[in-house]
């Protein structure tokens, strides 16, 4: 006879052996990497761009409806938006402390980010 019944799942099973403890985590999903995987290429400056960063970029004012495309300042951590929306062009819909709210297109769902002006750049 088996040992497993109808109601029971392979993870009940593991959980019962006493040989083994910590059996139950080999059916737990884990999560792989972190918000940064797979961006050393996006995050990465050109060896000629390298040192100091733009002062007229970090402290830039835009206006209310500007289009801007999002493109990562990688000495900057702060402000920062995900990596999968580096390249897209949004517009500015308003501005909350030194950073401002954009609104972006991602696969015809809008969405709103919030940028420091150090990652946008003005079309």
């Amino acid at each position: 006879m088996c040992l497993a019944t109808v109601h029971q799942s392979p993870c009940e099973i593991l959980t019962a052996s006493f040989l083994n403890p910590l059996s139950f985590l080999r059916c737990m999903v884990m999560k792989t990497g972190s918000l940064r995987r797979k961006s050393k290429q996006i995050l990465t400056k050109d060896p000629w761009m390298r040192g100091k960063i733009s002062m007229g970029r970090y402290f830039a004012q835009l206006k209310d409806g500007q289009s801007v495309i999002l493109q990562a300042e990688p000495a900057v951590h702060g402000g920062m938006y995900f990596h999968r929306f580096h390249g897209k062009i949004g517009v500015i819909e308003g501005k909350a402390g030194s950073c401002y709210h954009v609104k972006i297109n991602d696969k015809g769902k809008e969405k709103t980010l919030i940028v420091h002006p150090v990652h946008l750049k003005t079309v």
